[in-house]
């Protein structure tokens, strides 16, 4: 059963009057920690670098990852993660039974300490059903007496990427280190699928492979057009001696069948046939890769692949591809960024950013890398 908020929960010691997470950042005491994953796999790989500072904050602990299914696969298997729990919102952790369920299954777990790394108050309420002592988090959606230490970001605080938020949120709790690169990890088993796969079609080893993503899952409006995607795909697999892979998830198959149409078949049309470790594998794979602002796009960024992506409606300076190998293409315009789901208007954002743009965004960047 869930504990009783009114009975004392375990709670570990802390020293000279501190804080808990200051007795942390100074012995061993911690174990275990379950980190809480955010929801969406490109902020998932964003939050790849501060992992890597638990990790080497922590080099002892079990650190455990509780992520829906999705985002599960990224870390299945990772380098810095002992453990991977799956989140299962819509099965057997629905509703307030299935939240009551999991948390039984992590107070079973004996976690010493929860980090929190989602804003949500669902995300913060199932590590204190499970009775964790220590739970770190931001101090948001009501949810602050459900942690035991918070983190509030000054509000004149400069806007600054994703990936330095995390690392912020990590320090404010003492627990800090040197931030890394985006990391992803596949197998060789992956790695070798993933090239047969490409064989299959006619793709060899030595091919330039060029990546598109036309897709984007939270919405219509960040997704540049079908025909512009096609264009440039044709246009750079000419200069460069290419071959074109389209990828998308099962809801992105009508538009990577628009490219395809457009390109006369002359591409290997992947979208909606792959699951998330192959789609790591296949994209790792990538010489050069094409996309909008989307999950895709950060996992690209973090195998280091070459980049160039479309932004519109989505705030470039803290999604951007976390990358040295990455460039965006967006115009300004007095709308964006607006952050919406769907366009209200007319997608200027999106409409003003033509195929030269993209195109000669893809050379430059691939002359500034051949250059170093």
């Amino acid at each position: 059963p869930p504990p009783n908020p009114f009975r004392p929960q375990r709670v570990l010691p802390s020293r000279e009057g501190g804080p808990i997470f200051k007795t942390f950042a100074r012995d061993s005491s911690v174990n275990k920690i379950l980190v809480r994953a955010v929801n969406w796999v490109g902020d998932a790989v964003m939050t790849t670098p501060a992992i890597g500072v638990i990790r080497r904050h922590f080099p002892g602990a079990e650190i455990t990852i509780m992520a829906n299914p999705l985002v599960a696969a990224l870390f299945s298997p990772h380098d810095w993660v002992d453990r991977v729990i799956v989140f299962e919102r819509t099965g057997r952790h629905k509703g307030i039974i299935g939240r009551l369920r999991l948390a039984r299954e992590l107070r079973r777990e004996s976690f010493d300490l929860a980090i929190i790394l989602p804003n949500s108050f669902d995300s913060a309420l199932v590590p204190w059903l499970a009775g964790i002592p220590a739970r770190l988090g931001k101090n948001s959606d009501g949810r602050g007496l459900l942690l035991t230490e918070r983190y509030q970001p000054d509000k004149n605080t400069v806007i600054r990427h994703e990936v330095h938020y995390y690392i912020d949120l990590l320090r404010h709790f003492g627990i800090s280190g040197q931030a890394g690169k985006l990391q992803l990890c596949t197998t060789p088993d992956e790695e070798l699928a993933a090239v047969r796969k490409l064989e299959e079609h006619g793709i060899t080893a030595d091919d330039l492979v060029i990546g598109i993503n036309p897709g984007a899952a939270f919405g219509s409006a960040k997704r540049w057009y079908p025909d512009r995607f096609a264009g440039v795909a044709r246009r750079l697999a000419e200069k460069w001696s290419a071959r074109i892979v389209i990828f998308g998830g099962p809801g992105e198959t009508e538009i990577a069948a628009d490219i395809e149409h457009d390109m006369k078949g002359e591409c290997l049309n992947l979208a909606g046939k792959t699951g998330m470790r192959e789609l790591m594998a296949l994209i790792r794979r990538c010489n050069f890769f094409v996309s909008n602002d989307s999950g895709p796009m950060h996992i690209a960024a973090a195998f280091d692949v070459p980049l160039v992506a479309v932004f519109g409606p989505t705030d470039h300076a803290t999604t951007s591809p976390f990358s040295d190998r990455a460039t965006i293409v967006r115009k300004p315009v007095e709308c964006a960024p607006c952050k919406l789901r769907e366009c209200p208007t007319d997608h200027r954002c999106m409409t003003a950013v033509t195929e030269d743009d993209v195109v000669e965004a893809s050379i430059r960047l691939m002359t500034s890398i051949s250059a170093n």
